[in-house]
């Protein structure tokens, strides 16, 4: 039995996610943006063991978010699945950040950064990461005509870069990303194509699985395969620059 933490976890496929892991005799903490999500989502998982609450869109957020999850003890597995999609008009957090790099991006950073290391780290990613640049150069899109599509995409290569950058600089956690595929979510759409009964699976499986295939570190999934991501998530230079970017943004340094 696994014990699991699972950002974002309070609707959709976080949490969907929980409820898997819960059916096969795992404990699961569950995460919601707000009080009023938080007894939405213990009402759909009540086996849960806790709801930790906290809005990942600040660095303040993102910390108690932290801090709440370490005080619970130890965790075997750390989902990274909390996320804005890719419809969202520009708006600026209260630290001054686009909204969706700020959650997408810089809280999987500091979430990673701060809850104590667990044996394996799990990175949602998207098909989308594949068509796009990192745009290190302008994250924050000071240079840049807002594209909400873009801005998502962006993010999502970005938290690839940071799994794979996890896996190279933790030896002995297990830190991986996939897509879950284009799914009739509410952040996906109702005309989104792909399986929604696949969509979590992969996640899942890759957080508790004892099969060799899962047992893996710095790969990328989709539906139970491995497939390549966007060359640049495997780019060493840009992981590091992008660690030391969030790092200055946030004033919290990754953890050798």
């Amino acid at each position: 039995m696994s014990r699991i933490f699972i950002s974002g976890s309070s609707t959709g496929l976080g949490l969907m996610t929980a409820e898997l892991l819960s059916s096969q005799g795992h404990k699961v903490v569950l995460h919601a943006r707000n009080a009023n999500r938080a007894e939405d989502a213990a009402r759909a998982l009540p086996e849960a063991e806790a709801v930790v609450i906290g809005d990942l869109e600040t660095i303040a957020g993102a910390t108690s978010v932290a801090t709440q999850v370490n005080a619970l003890g130890k965790f075997d597995a750390v989902i990274h699945n909390a996320a804005v999609g890719y419809r969202e008009g520009y708006r600026v957090t209260s630290d001054g950040l686009p909204h969706v790099f700020a959650i997408n991006t810089l809280s999987a950073y500091l979430l990673t950064a701060l809850i104590e290391q667990p044996k394996r780290l799990v990175y949602l990613s998207s098909g989308l990461h594949h068509h796009v640049d990192a745009q290190l150069g302008d994250i924050l899109w000071k240079k840049r005509r807002w594209d909400g599509s873009a801005a998502y995409s962006e993010s999502k290569l970005h938290d690839a870069m940071l799994a794979f950058a996890v896996a190279r600089r933790w030896k002995d956690v297990l830190s991986n990303s996939l897509e879950p595929g284009w799914v009739p979510t509410k952040m996906g759409g109702p005309g989104a194509p792909d399986d929604m009964d696949k969509a979590h699976l992969t996640q899942a499986w890759l957080a508790v699985s004892d099969s060799p295939e899962a047992q893996v570190t710095g790969k990328y999934f989709y539906h139970l395969k491995r497939m390549k991501p966007n060359p640049q998530a495997y780019d060493s230079a840009l992981q590091d620059r992008l660690l030391a970017i969030c790092a200055e943004i946030s004033g919290i340094t990754m953890p050798g």
